[in-house]
C-alpha cells in the first residue's frame, strides 16, 4: 500500500475515538450539568457515597437506558428527526427537555468540528436551536465509525459519570470514592448498553415506539424546582 493509498482508505472506528466521545474532557458542555445530583443533594437524599451510588444506580436504569436507546437508534441510521421527536416524547419535564436540547446544540458544535459529517450538518441546520442530547451523540458515534452498542455504552456511562463527577464538587466527596461507585456499576452499565442496542435493533423495524421510555419522576419534579433557584452550581 503506498502512502497515496492510505490516506484515501477512511479510518476505521477503534476504541479510542469510544473514549473521546465519553470523555468528560469532550467540549460538549456536561461538566455545566449535574444531572439532576445537585438537587438530591440540596434534598439531603445524596449525601456521601452509598447514597449516590443509589442515585447513579435509579438514574442509569431509567434516564440512561431511555437516552442509550435513543443514541444507539441514531448510530443505526434511524430517522434522527423522529427519534428527536421520539426524545421529546420521553421527557415530560419541561426544564429537562431545554437542558437536553441545550447540551444537544453543544455536542453537535464539538461533533461537528471533531467528526465532519453530512447526517450531522441536516439536523443542525434541522434543529438549530439543538436536538435532543442522545440523538446528537448517537449521530456522533455514526460520524466517527461507531456501532449502535458504542453509543449506547457513551450514553449510559454519562449517565452515571456526570453525576458522580458533579458530586465531587457539591459533597467534596473523595474522587477515589466517586469512581468506586462507577467501577461497583461498571456491570449494570454493561447489562444497559446490550438492552438499548437490542431495542435499537428492534426498532429498525418496529419504529421508534420500540425504544424504552422508562420514567423517573422524582428526576422530573427535582429538575423543575432546580430550574427556579436563583444560586445554584450547575446548570442542571
Amino acid at each position: 500500500m503506498t502512502m497515496d493509498d492510505t490516506a484515501a482508505t477512511p479510518p476505521k472506528a477503534t476504541v479510542a475515538a469510544l473514549l473521546i466521545l465519553a470523555d468528560g474532557r469532550f467540549p460538549a458542555g456536561g461538566h455545566a450539568h449535574s444531572g439532576g445530583v445537585e438537587a438530591a443533594v440540596t434534598a439531603g437524599r445524596v449525601r456521601d457515597a452509598a447514597t449516590l451510588e443509589a442515585f447513579c444506580r435509579g438514574r442509569l436504569h431509567t434516564a440512561g437506558l431511555t437516552a442509550a436507546a435513543l443514541a444507539a437508534a441514531a448510530a443505526a441510521g434511524m430517522d434522527p428527526l423522529a427519534l428527536d421527536e421520539a426524545a421529546d416524547a420521553r421527557t415530560p419535564a419541561p426544564a429537562l427537555r431545554t437542558t437536553a436540547r441545550r447540551l444537544g446544540r453543544q455536542l453537535m458544535r464539538a461533533a461537528r468540528a471533531t467528526w465532519p459529517s453530512p447526517e450531522l450538518d441536516a439536523l443542525a441546520a434541522a434543529r438549530p436551536r439543538g436536538a435532543h442530547q442522545p440523538v446528537v451523540q448517537g449521530l456522533a458515534a455514526r460520524a466517527a465509525g461507531l456501532d449502535p452498542t458504542a453509543a449506547a455504552y457513551a450514553a449510559a456511562y454519562e449517565s452515571a459519570g456526570g453525576p458522580a463527577s458533579a458530586a465531587v464538587r457539591l459533597l467534596g466527596l473523595d474522587p477515589f470514592d466517586a469512581t468506586t461507585v462507577l467501577a461497583r456499576l461498571a456491570p449494570e452499565i454493561d447489562r444497559i448498553a446490550a438492552r438499548a442496542a437490542e431495542a435499537a435493533h428492534r426498532a429498525l423495524d418496529e419504529g421508534p415506539g420500540a425504544l424504552p421510555a422508562a420514567a423517573a419522576p422524582l428526576l422530573d419534579i427535582a429538575a423543575e424546582h432546580h430550574a427556579t433557584w436563583p444560586v445554584r452550581l450547575f446548570a442542571s
